[in-house]
C-alpha cells in the first residue's frame, strides 16, 4: 500500500507541475475578444472613419503592396502607450486602400470577418485585429509590445489556390 501512496502523491504532484506550467506559458501571450455586431461600441467603418488615430497594417501571402489580397487587417491606437507589431505585417497607405482592403477580405478567404479586441493577458487593450480565418497568435514581447504572427490563409493546407 504504500507504493500506491508514493506513485498517487507523485501523480498529483506532477499533475500540479504541468497546470502551473501552463499557467505562466500563458502569461506570455495576448488573446482576442471578440466584438459581437448586434451592440458593438466599435465597428470597422468606425475605425475606417478615424484610421488618422491608428497605425493601420494588414497581413497577406505576398511581398508587395495589394489592396486585394489581404487577411486581416490591425489597429493600433497612436494615443495609448502600447505597440502591436509583426514580422510581415504592411502599413496601409491610405484611407481609400483600407476601405477597399475590408471589402477584399472576404473574397481573399471566402469567410466572413469580424472585428477583435487585441488583448494582454492582463486584460490591458491593444489594438483592434479585423480578420475572418484561423488562429491568430499574440505573444508579449515587454510590458508595452504585443508581437502578432503572420495570419493563416485558408487554402494554403490544401493544393494552392480556391477553385473558382
Amino acid at each position: 500500500m504504500d507504493i500506491f501512496k508514493t506513485y498517487k502523491l507523485m501523480g498529483v504532484f506532477f499533475l500540479v507541475l504541468i497546470i502551473s506550467s501552463c499557467a505562466s506559458w500563458q502569461e506570455n501571450y495576448g488573446k482576442l475578444q471578440i466584438l459581437p455586431v448586434s451592440h458593438n461600441d466599435v465597428t470597422i467603418q468606425d475605425l475606417i472613419n478615424k484610421w488618422d488615430d491608428y497605425h493601420v497594417y494588414y497581413s497577406d501571402r505576398y511581398d508587395g503592396y495589394n489592396v486585394r489580397s489581404p487577411l486581416g487587417i490591425m489597429f493600433d491606437p497612436k494615443n495609448n502607450d502600447t505597440t502591436l507589431v509583426g514580422d510581415r505585417w504592411k502599413k496601409v497607405r491610405n484611407q481609400k486602400d483600407l476601405m477597399e482592403m475590408t471589402k477584399w477580405i472576404y473574397p481573399t478567404t471566402q469567410y466572413e470577418p469580424w472585428l477583435n479586441k487585441v488583448l494582454g493577458p492582463d486584460g490591458r487593450f491593444y489594438g483592434y485585429i479585423y480578420y475572418s480565418y484561423g488562429f491568430v497568435t499574440l505573444k508579449v514581447v515587454d510590458d508595452k509590445t504585443m508581437y502578432v504572427f503572420n495570419l493563416e490563409h485558408p487554402h494554403e493546407e490544401g493544393d494552392g489556390e480556391p477553385q473558382t
